[in-house]
């Protein structure tokens, strides 16, 4: 337990405070890149049914990511010394007012949309994960990280199967789909690893809040197997791994998004409508 001076007066700041910060921040961050990913498609998809299909997952990710940002804000909070509200986090300011090497999304959730096929693809590895991380959240000791995975549980159930259901379409569907398809298996396949690479905070957290990702793995593959099979697409026998988002090294993607998302905030600082 270190001790700062606020005001004169000694404020305990416990560690595992700071990690448990880190990896919500992650799961909020996670959810913020991914839904604003799949927010380009509005008004673009192949038709109107499943454009607004993902639309809405696209809100749920980002709602997602409201609820992690405001218990994000709420632990950096207890570490400022009183009287210095402009310093106050915010979900809004940890959105828009962080720089790069401070988001800790995976690679996977920054890159580009790609066709239909690239898309899905991505969302159904994405959304497997979070369903077998928030399953393991629920029964966290933490019990507003756990109220919010046990809300985000029911988002992200309906995701999978939405997702599912496109890959094996796409994969077990006409040559073009299904070459599509395989293409961005063989694209996205070393980006995968990364999900369950445990950063520094994610291990410091493992205990106290439940969940050791590098667990989630074999369950993860078993699932993208099943589906796989019906799709009749194959998995990539390339082992190359891309990681780094989780400590902050991102691809030059993050920053096209992060340009675009945090423009109005940063050129008008502390607007609001």
């Amino acid at each position: 337990m270190n001790e700062a001076l606020v005001n004169g007066s000694s404020l305990k700041i416990n560690p595992s405070d700071r990690f448990k910060e880190a990896f919500i921040l992650h799961l909020a961050d996670n959810s913020l890149i991914m839904g604003h990913r799949l927010s380009e498609w509005t008004g673009h998809g192949p038709m109107l049914e499943q454009d607004i299909a993902l639309t809405n997952i696209a809100l749920d990710l980002i709602g997602q990511s409201r609820n992690f940002y405001q218990y994000a804000a709420l632990i950096k909070n207890s570490f400022t010394p009183l009287g210095d509200a402009d310093t106050l986090a915010s979900e809004d300011s940890l959105a828009y007012l962080r720089n790069i090497e401070e988001f800790k999304n995976i690679l996977l959730t920054e890159l580009p949309n790609g066709d239909w096929a690239k898309t899905l693809l991505k969302l159904f590895f994405f959304s497997t994960y979070q369903y077998l991380l928030y399953e393991k959240l629920v029964h966290s000791t933490d019990k507003q990280l756990s109220a919010i995975s046990e809300k985000s549980l029911k988002e992200v159930t309906y995701h999978v199967r939405w997702s599912s259901e496109w890959v094996i379409r796409l994969g077990d569907g006409t040559k073009e789909s299904h070459n599509r398809l395989q293409a961005a298996l063989n694209e996205l396949w070393e980006y995968v690893n990364e999900m369950f690479i445990p950063s520094d905070y994610e291990i410091e957290c493992a205990d106290n809040i439940g969940v050791d990702v590098t667990s989630l793995k074999p369950y993860w593959i078993s699932k993208v197997k099943e589906v796989f099979d019906e799709a009749t697409v194959h998995l990539p026998k390339n082992n190359h791994i891309k990681s780094g988002g989780k400590n902050g090294i991102h691809t030059p993607h993050l920053m096209e998004i992060l340009n675009d998302m945090q423009y109005l905030q940063r050129t008008y600082p502390g607007c609001k409508w």
